[in-house]
């Protein structure tokens, strides 16, 4: 059992570094490349902090725990909105004033939509899979162009080309992409194995592992790079890696392992997971819409979003027992 912590915490850590890495390596080649700031934050860093968990769904689905993978793209979800965001807000609160933003949650809404109805069955389909992950491309091209067109009155893009390095050789971009790659598999395969061990000594089943540790674990680069964007006054770019973190991992997250091996879906998330997911997302809209002027998520809100998180575990913990 020693071991098996040793192994969860070890691929915690190792996801966390790869993934900094990881982003670091890819935006600083891309950024030699010409490739400019606004399509680099958009797409390079979002696809990035979303890493963690994509390697970790298909590490979960080949080795034949989907309900891992399961639990880890709803779990994600609920992490990144409740203890992500309500963290940042008590440090730094967040005044939200981008359009693009204000665009996106209409369309979480509806991803969040096409999920539920694809899950209700029972069963994620290869079909379905496919679509989600054909979705996920669509999603990218449409942020990069609804960007593009309102760079010039947005503040996303100056909050991009802040984060991005200006002075990394593309030699050594290149290593540390590739060692970022590496080091993330490394830690996907330590905590997926550490995980199921500990999930099958206590008892638990892979989705509870999932909702909880490993949902936790692999949104440490999204609460990085959440708390450092609040810190730093970049409070778009904070809500934005929760918007587009949230948005890949019901695309790709999802879609990923369905399309490796189709697998069935616990009633649990139907009527107890994505329900959450939707309540703590529909509070964020209301908190960050700004319906007479900017949006504010204040340190109340913040720690709403911390208490409804505590929560969250405490009814995971009881049904974990109940059952």
């Amino acid at each position: 059992m020693l071991l098996s912590w040793f192994a969860l915490f070890s691929g915690l850590v190792l996801l966390t570094a790869g993934a900094n890495r990881f982003v670091l390596g890819t935006a600083a080649t891309a950024r030699n490349l010409g490739v400019s700031p606004l399509i680099i934050g958009m797409t390079i860093m979002g696809f990035g902090t979303s890493t963690p968990e994509m390697l970790v769904a298909a590490m979960a689905a080949l080795e034949g725990n989907p309900g891992l993978a399961l639990g880890n793209a709803i779990g994600s979800n609920i992490t990144n909105i409740s203890l992500v965001l309500g963290m940042a807000a008590m440090l730094s609160p967040m005044v939200v004033d981008s359009n693009t933003l204000r665009r996106e949650f209409p369309l979480l809404f509806a991803i969040m939509a096409g999920v539920f109805v694809m899950l209700y069955d029972g069963y994620l389909s290869l079909l379905e899979s496919c679509a989600l992950l054909v979705a996920f491309v669509c999603l990218l091209l449409w942020i990069v162009f609804m960007g593009v067109s309102d760079q010039k009155s947005d503040p996303l893009p100056a909050e991009y080309a802040a984060e991005i390095p200006v002075d990394m050789a593309t030699s050594k971009a290149l290593f540390w992409t590739l060692a970022g790659l590496v080091v993330l598999v490394l830690g996907s395969r330590l905590l997926i194995w550490g995980a199921v061990n500990i999930a099958h000594a206590w008892g638990i089943s892979d989705l509870v592992i999932g909702l909880t540790i490993v949902a936790v674990g692999t949104s440490l680069p999204e609460l990085a790079a959440t708390v450092m964007s609040a810190m730093k006054q970049e409070h778009d770019l904070a809500l934005g890696n929760v918007l587009g973190s949230n948005m890949f991992n019901l695309l790709a997250v999802l879609g990923i392992p369905g399309v490796i091996s189709p697998f069935t879906v616990d009633r649990e998330v139907i009527f107890r997971d994505f329900p959450i997911m939707l309540l703590l997302t529909v509070m964020l809209w209301i908190f960050s819409y700004g319906f007479r002027g900017p949006g504010r998520i204040n340190r109340i809100k913040g720690g709403l979003f911390l208490v409804l998180f505590a929560g969250y575990l405490i009814l995971l913990y009881v049904v974990t027992i109940a059952d």
